[in-house]
């Protein structure tokens, strides 16, 4: 063997080590992500040994023994639709039409003009996020005037990113009052009347998230007043229709009342909730458009749009939720267990706050019943909330948000008792 091959030999070998393998990587550039805060959150209370412990953190209903519930008309219109024997083709890319039609319908009214006229376009997303993303993709190539979208401050931990990562540019407008645990509808006002002209501006339709804070109808009114004198955009995140109050046409009254005034806006909507299809993502992306005719060029750029990301939407969840909502006897069933879902999320807030004055808290815990739908902003600091997980095991964001979901007739005295040793 000459020198020069041995030399050649030995230098492969070299290349090709670990060491050497991991430095010509292609992806050793990349580095470790921070965590997600709610799956944080999970993980440490499932190596938690203590029995008493709570999970607050995830945003998923439960029943009042804790654990995850299937809504009866889920269960029947699964039933009804396996008796049909149906296939599983594609679906077209906009989604199935008896899904997207009954999805418009809930959200705007069966007797909205919007609707009787047919100057809309709904297609099928991929639940509430997917829903978004097609709106933010749509306004990034097509709304010509502004890549500003204003978001409460705060707002749903992930619009910030999808929003970003879609090509438009995240702000924040003043949305909560840390003082009083409420909506801070000076900060608001103020906030958007300064915000440039033809810009967009999302807008939770109702149960606020993270916070559960709404504005009253009379602040909602304020809010369209200025957002149409502005010539703003709005964005309508609504996530948590019937499963806020417990009412579907209340919990759409925001978003009906800017389409009465006048001004076009666009929807995001997710059946995740108020029907219990989480890991089905069943959603809905609606423009309201000004005739037939615009909504029928705007629905053919949607499809462009959706076509390279994924397609066509998933047919089983859609194929659910269509028949509840078509079908008078389950869409009466699920009106009353939409509405039962509510209501206990409602009871556990007010037994909350019975029980930190049992307790002998001399707080003002109003804002715990005062606010809406699944997460409640306790209005906890940090320091407390470390307190909760490391002396209670009550898991939560460090933000001191909890998902009322989590608490049970069973364990609210408990969380009330945590509460109050942490705050006395």
């Amino acid at each position: 063997m000459s020198l020069l091959f041995r030399h050649r030999l030995l230098a492969t070998v070299t290349r090709c080590g670990p060491c050497a393998a991991r430095a010509s990587s292609m992806w050793s550039h990349v580095e470790m992500g921070p965590p997600d805060p709610i799956l944080g959150v999970t993980e440490a209370f499932v190596r938690d040994t203590n029995s008493k412990k709570m999970n607050l953190g995830v945003g998923a209903y439960r029943d009042d023994s804790g654990k995850p519930y299937i809504l009866s008309c889920v269960r029947k219109a699964e039933s009804q639709i396996s008796a049909k024997k149906l296939d599983k083709e594609y679906l077209p890319i906009a989604g199935l039409a008896e899904f997207t039609r009954a999805s418009a319908a809930l959200a705007l009214g069966e007797d909205s003009e919007v609707v009787k006229s047919s100057r809309f376009v709904t297609v099928q997303g991929l639940s509430g996020t997917g829903s978004l993303r097609i709106g933010a993709s749509f306004l990034q190539r097509f709304f010509q005037h502004s890549r500003a979208v204003y978001l409460p401050k705060p707002s749903w931990g992930n619009h910030t990113a999808l929003f970003r990562d879609s090509g438009l540019e995240p702000k924040a407008y003043r949305y909560y009052d840390p003082k009083t645990c409420g909506f801070d509808a000076a900060g608001a006002l103020d906030d958007i009347s300064k915000i440039p002209e033809q810009s967009i501006i999302l807008l939770h339709a109702c149960a606020h998230n993270p916070t559960g804070v709404d504005p009253r109808p009379e602040q909602w009114k304020e809010l369209a007043a200025l957002v149409k004198k502005r010539k703003l955009f709005p964005f309508f995140d609504m996530a948590y229709q019937g499963f806020a109050s417990g009412d579907i046409n209340r919990d759409a009254w925001a978003l009906r009342h800017f389409i009465e005034q006048g001004i076009s806006v666009v929807i995001a909507q997710s059946f995740a909730k108020n029907m219990g299809l989480y890991g089905e993502r069943v959603g809905a992306f609606t423009v309201v458009c000004s005739d037939p005719d615009e909504a029928k060029r705007v629905e053919s750029q949607l499809k462009i749009l959706i076509r390279p990301m994924y397609s066509n939407p998933p047919l089983s969840g859609a194929r659910i939720a269509a028949m509840i909502l078509n079908t008078p006897e389950l869409r009466a069933e699920w009106l009353e267990e939409v509405k039962g879902m509510a209501n206990r999320i409602i009871s556990m807030r007010e037994q909350l706050v019975s029980n930190l004055k049992k307790e002998g808290s001399i707080h003002n815990w109003q804002h715990i019943t005062d606010q809406i739908g699944m997460f409640c902003f306790t209005g906890l600091k940090p320091e407390q909330v470390d307190r909760l997980t490391k002396e209670f095991s009550v898991y939560l964001t460090k933000d001191g948000r909890i998902s009322v979901a989590g608490i049970t007739s069973a364990n609210v005295g408990y969380l009330a008792h945590a509460i109050y040793q942490v705050t006395k």
